[in-house]
Formats: structure tokens, sequence, C-alpha cells
């Protein structure tokens, strides 16, 4: 991964920390579902967020280097990686 994906994931990763903290206090609290359901919500966008822009660096540096090296073996095994993380991510 390169640097500056890195520096951003782990920050949002660093903040997403924080509101699961925040969720599991409010179930000790005996919040409101609702209210506590919102922030689990908030939580998954965060993580799609982070999802996508490792998705985003990996097609940006990994499948480009496989594009640009001219092996085709290296080429069909990065194509089968990303079928295999969208095949995942629609069970």
């Amino acid at each position: 991964m390169r640097q500056p994906a890195k520096d951003s994931c782990l920050k949002r990763l660093g903040r997403i920390e924080g509101q699961v903290r925040g969720i599991s206090r409010m179930v000790t609290e005996d919040r409101y579902c609702i209210d506590i359901l919102t922030q689990v919500s908030a939580v998954r966008a965060a993580l799609r967020r982070v999802e996508e822009e490792v998705l985003r660096d990996h097609v940006a540096h990994c499948v480009e280097h496989a594009i640009a090296s001219g092996d085709a073996n290296e080429q069909r095994q990065k194509v089968a990686e990303l079928m295999e993380v969208f095949a995942r991510a629609e069970r």
C-alpha cells in the first residue's frame, strides 16, 4: 500500500475504533436501540470508505503494475483477486 493511502486508512480506522468504543458504551448504558443502530450504520459506512480506499490503491498500484509488467500470469492473478473480492462483497 502506498504511504498516502496507508496514512489515510489508519486515520479513518482510528476514528472507527473510537466509534466502536462509543457504541460499546451506549450498549453498557442501555441507550435507545435506534441510537445504537444509527451508530452501527455509521461504522459500517466508514468501513466501506476504508475498503474503497484500499481497493482504489490496489488497482492504482498493484493491478497497474501487473498490467505494465506484461506478465500474463501476474495479470490473471490480479484480476482473479479482484473478482474474489467482488464475489465476497456480494455475500
